[in-house]
């Protein structure tokens, strides 16, 4: 396995903007989880989000996809408002591709049919689904697994089978909810390497939310820390480790990376 070295994370930085959530508010339940909000996500970055439970990262997750519609405010995709738009047109029209914490395959099916089954729902032309399913085979060193069903997979083997069927339909904006939760050193270290590979190889933007501080900052080109609904730090790994005020809502005195 190759190490993850910090020069490979700065490469193929894009100034484009990708992604914008404008002035964003949203409530559940009258309780404020964002507070007039803004982020912008560049074009093929990995952007890493952290803050403690219930602080709104899934919420911006949910914003993207349209699974949570703001209270106020704009969430802008490729410079068009999707604000309005279904769950469904904005994963087709804006190949969006979402690899949840949990679930996101079928147990009784093998690791060969739930690839099959993806691309089905993708791609209408048979040849060119064969083709996209033998490219991530060969991608994620599928081979020995193909007809293992799905429920006797690792745990890292089951999170490469959700991130490859999120990759079916060639995304160019990927979200990540918790990749490494529950995973052991070297899985985690092999699902960095993937993360930066579909970054400088894919050219697809990497949106990652975890609790898992530091194998989150040790894949990331930038990172967000969130608290009481809004951003209190943003930069690279260095710079929101040394921000005082994140020192003091989130990471402690003592946290580092290395």
């Amino acid at each position: 396995m190759a190490l993850i070295k910090k020069f490979e994370i700065k490469n193929f930085q894009s100034e484009e903007t990708i992604v914008e959530i404008k002035n964003v508010s949203v409530f559940y339940n009258k309780r404020q989880i964002l507070s007039n909000l803004n982020l912008s996500i560049k074009r093929q970055e990995i952007l890493g989000m952290l803050g403690p439970n219930g602080v709104g990262k899934s919420t911006i997750f949910n914003l993207i996809t349209g699974l949570k519609d703001p209270n106020y405010g704009e969430v802008i995709i490729d410079g068009i408002n999707v604000t309005n738009l279904p769950i469904n047109e904005r994963f087709t029209k804006f190949r969006l591709g979402l690899v949840p914490q949990y679930g996101g395959l079928i147990h009784d099916l093998s690791l060969l049919d739930n690839l099959k089954l993806v691309s089905e729902l993708h791609i209408k032309e048979k040849g060119l689904r064969e083709q996209k399913i033998n490219k991530l085979i060969s991608q994620f060193e599928f081979e020995a697994l193909l007809n293992i069903q799905s429920k006797h997979l690792s745990g890292g083997q089951k999170k490469k089978l959700v991130i490859a069927m999120a990759l079916i339909n060639d995304p160019k904006i990927l979200l990540l909810d918790e990749p490494f939760a529950a995973l052991d050193i070297l899985t985690i270290k092999m699902l960095q390497e993937i993360i930066l590979n579909l970054k400088s190889t894919e050219e697809i933007t990497v949106v990652i939310c975890d609790h898992q501080a530091r194998d989150l900052l040790n894949c990331v080109s930038r990172a967000i820390i969130l608290s009481n609904g809004k951003i209190i730090a943003s930069g690279s790994p260095e710079e929101v480790i040394s921000n005082k005020v994140a020192k003091t809502q989130y990471f402690g005195e003592e946290f580092n990376i290395s």
